[in-house]
C-alpha cells in the first residue's frame, strides 16, 4: 500500500500526516512492516504468523473438530522470564490460541481444534512460543480438575459478547446507509476491526462449554458486515492505487494481546 494512502486514512481517523509518518517508521524499526523499492508498504514476514491467524476469522468454524473430552497443555516453568519481548510474544500466542493458566506456568486448552496436538503446536510457536516448551496431549483427568478446567472460561461472558456484537453490527448496518461517506468509512473500519479482534482472540471452545452457534452467528454477522465495509472503502482504495486490498477484513492491528486496553485502529 502506497504511504499516501496511509495518510490519507488517517486523516479519516482525525491522525495527522506526521503521526502516520512517525507510526510508519516504529513498525519499520519493530519489523512488523516493511517497504519495497517502490515505497510501498506491506505486512513483513515476522508478522506473517500474527496477520495469517487474524485474517482466518472467516474460516474458525473449519478450524474446530468434536471434542473428545481431551486437553491440550502448554507447560512453561523451564522458559527464561529475564526476556520482555520473549514474554509477550509467549503470552501473545497462548493468547490467540485460548489458553487459559490451569496451575501456575500450566496452560490448557481443550483439544478440538483441528491437526490435534502437532497443528496447535506448529501454530503456538509460529505465533511466538518458545520451541522449547513442552506442548502436550491430556486425558482422563479426575473429574474435579477436569470441572475446574472446564470453568476456566466465562461461557455467559462470551455468549453475551456475541450477542452484543451482532447488534452492533445490525445497527450500523442500519446506520451506515444514511451516513455520509468518509464517517461510513470509519465506522465500518473501527466496528468491523472490534469485531475481528474479538473472533482472532476467541478461544474457539467445544460445544459442552460454550454452545458453537452463537459463534458461528457472530462470524456470519460479520461476513455480511464485512461485504458492507470493503464497499465503503473500495472508492477510496481505487483512487489511492491500492484497489486490489480487502477492506477492513485485513486491515487489523498485529499486536493486539501486547497492547491490553487499545482497540485496533489503522
Amino acid at each position: 500500500m502506497p504511504v499516501r494512502a496511509l495518510v490519507a486514512a488517517g486523516e479519516v481517523f482525525g491522525i495527522s500526516a506526521q503521526s502516520m509518518r512517525v507510526a510508519l517508521v516504529r513498525l519499520l524499526e519493530r519489523d512488523t512492516i516493511e517497504r519495497n523499492e517502490r515505497g510501498l508498504y506491506r505486512i513483513a514476514p515476522a508478522a506473517q504468523p500474527v496477520q495469517a491467524h487474524v485474517a482466518g476469522w472467516t474460516r474458525i468454524e473449519e478450524r474446530v473438530v468434536p471434542w473428545r473430552g481431551w486437553w491440550i497443555g502448554v507447560h512453561t516453568a523451564s522458559l527464561g522470564r529475564a526476556d520482555r519481548g520473549r514474554l509477550r510474544a509467549r503470552a501473545r500466542a497462548l493468547q490467540f490460541l485460548g489458553f487459559a493458566a490451569l496451575e501456575s506456568e500450566l496452560f490448557i486448552r481443550p483439544d478440538n481444534l483441528k491437526g490435534g496436538v502437532e497443528a496447535v503446536r506448529a501454530e503456538l510457536q509460529g505465533l511466538g512460543l518458545d520451541a522449547s516448551a513442552p506442548v502436550f496431549a491430556m486425558a482422563q483427568l479426575d473429574a474435579a480438575t477436569d470441572a475446574r478446567a472446564r470453568a476456566l472460561w466465562d461461557s455467559p461472558a462470551l455468549c453475551r459478547a456475541y450477542r452484543t456484537r451482532r447488534a452492533e453490527l445490525a445497527r450500523s448496518t442500519t446506520r451506515i446507509g444514511a451516513t455520509p461517506a468518509r464517517e461510513a468509512m470509519a465506522e465500518s473500519f473501527i466496528l468491523g476491526g472490534h469485531t475481528v479482534r474479538q473472533l482472532a482472540l476467541d478461544p474457539l471452545l467445544p460445544e459442552p462449554i460454550v454452545p458453537a452457534g452463537e459463534r458461528a452467528a457472530l462470524v456470519e454477522a460479520m461476513r455480511e458486515y464485512d461485504r458492507l465495509g470493503r464497499a465503503c472503502w473500495r472508492p477510496f482504495m481505487r483512487a489511492h492505487g491500492a484497489p486490489h486490498l480487502q477492506t477492513p477484513r485485513t486491515a487489523v492491528a498485529a499486536h493486539w494481546p501486547q497492547r491490553s486496553g487499545e482497540e485496533a485502529r489503522v
